[in-house]
């Protein structure tokens, strides 16, 4: 049977927004993040992070780095209680002909396909356009743009809600 599922992006959403954040000590949880996945859990979306991080690309860190860093980000959900079910990343820079790069849908697709996720029941939560696109390439109409201290123009974007948090979200996926 097919599962619904909350996408997340991770760097704005998740995390605090640091460029090409690898590091531990520089790894700030957006306030209400927990609370939100908390109660997503409840409703009974499982979690799924999709992520792009160029910095691999860029030779800011490597692999090992961002895995690290992701088994510890893991096991601080853990602590709070929250199943996150798998994390998608792609590597590539910005220019890459790759598919899974947002706003192209390869990472979503690859979820789709190891999990049996029914897309149309399905949310993605992101702070930049391109998450957007790609959930909508993706067959995911339901999409949530965390707008926090952003200007961004509601008539150039593509997203179903605009919310200024994370814990604004629950809101509307609760309605």
């Amino acid at each position: 049977m097919p599962i619904k599922t909350i996408f997340l992006d991770r760097d704005g959403i998740v995390n605090k927004d640091v460029r090409y954040l690898y590091k531990i000590k520089d790894f700030e949880f957006v306030d209400g993040i927990f609370e939100a996945c908390l109660c997503f859990h409840n409703l009974g979306y499982q979690i799924i992070i999709v992520t792009n991080q160029s910095g691999i690309f860029r030779g800011y860190y490597n692999e090992s780095h961002y895995q690290e860093l992701t088994r510890w980000m893991l096991s601080q959900f853990e602590i709070n209680n929250i199943s996150i079910l798998d994390i998608f990343h792609c590597p590539h820079g910005p220019n890459s002909t790759c598919s899974c790069r947002k706003p192209k849908p390869g990472m979503f697709l690859s979820a789709k396909q190891t999990y049996d996720i029914d897309m149309k029941n399905s949310w993605m939560i992101g702070d930049k356009e391109t998450d957007i696109i790609a959930a909508n390439a993706a067959g995911i109409q339901n999409t949530i743009l965390v707008r926090y201290n952003h200007n961004i123009d509601k008539s150039d974007s593509n997203a179903s809600f605009f919310v200024g948090s994370i814990k604004d979200s629950i809101k509307v996926i609760v309605s």
